[in-house]
């Protein structure tokens, strides 16, 4: 099967799939659950798939993310700046892609699933699509995503999970500063193949972009 026909197959495999990227701290998780909670849809949670990747990368095949899981959180975020970081990013190199779709794959196909990974790219998921608006990109503003990262780290036991024994005011500046990167990344990929993104400034209530999100995705009625 040729490459095209694979990627064909591939998208009718996933149809019923929703994906919800885009930067951290942009409230995807809230609205993934708010999504679950009124239609009867399943979630994928990336930050929770991420720890089966560690026994399945390997040095070779996933070099960033081995790299990553082998150093300290202290020496990820210590000594390098918020662009070197942003280029280390495993899912910059489509290291953890692969683990989302066989993921996926392996999950019942009866009940739409949603999506919900920061780490997931535009240009990664264009050729799974059945139409444009199965997938959409939430963006925070800057001042939307400090006021969020600030308020999650404000609790130094998840800071310390994160940071290790780095300076924490320091890594969340670096933290800032990578996401703002990924974000740019996102956004260009997106634009390029008109897919959706969705600004998220605070000045929409949650209940309006689940709304919104749902007759993008075309989740149907809500369930009684």
């Amino acid at each position: 099967m040729g490459a095209d026909n694979q990627a064909v197959d591939l998208a009718r495999r996933l149809s019923h799939v929703r994906w919800l990227g885009g930067g951290t701290g942009s409230g995807k998780s809230t609205l993934a659950h708010a999504l679950a909670a009124r239609y009867d849809v399943l979630i994928y949670d990336g930050d929770r798939a991420e720890r089966s990747y560690v026994s399945r990368c390997t040095a070779h095949e996933q070099p960033y993310l081995w790299a990553l899981l082998h150093a300290s959180p202290a020496r990820n975020w210590n000594s390098r700046s918020a662009q070197e970081i942003f280029e280390s990013m495993p899912s910059l190199h489509g290291e953890t892609f692969g683990f989302v779709v066989d993921d996926l794959l392996a999950m019942p196909a009866e009940r739409p699933v949603v999506v919900d990974d920061f780490r997931t790219l535009p240009g990664e998921v264009a050729p799974l699509l059945t139409w444009p608006e199965q997938a959409a990109f939430l963006l925070p503003t800057p001042r939307f995503r400090d006021r969020a990262l600030r308020s999650r780290f404000a609790d130094a036991r998840r800071a310390h999970a994160n940071w290790g024994d780095s300076d924490h005011s320091e890594a969340l500046a670096l933290r800032l500063g990578r996401d703002e990167l990924w974000d740019a990344e996102v956004r260009r990929q997106a634009v390029e193949l008109r897919l959706p993104v969705v600004s998220v400034d605070g000045s929409r209530d949650s209940g309006d972009l689940v709304d919104d999100l749902a007759a993008r995705f075309r989740l149907g009625q809500p369930r009684q």
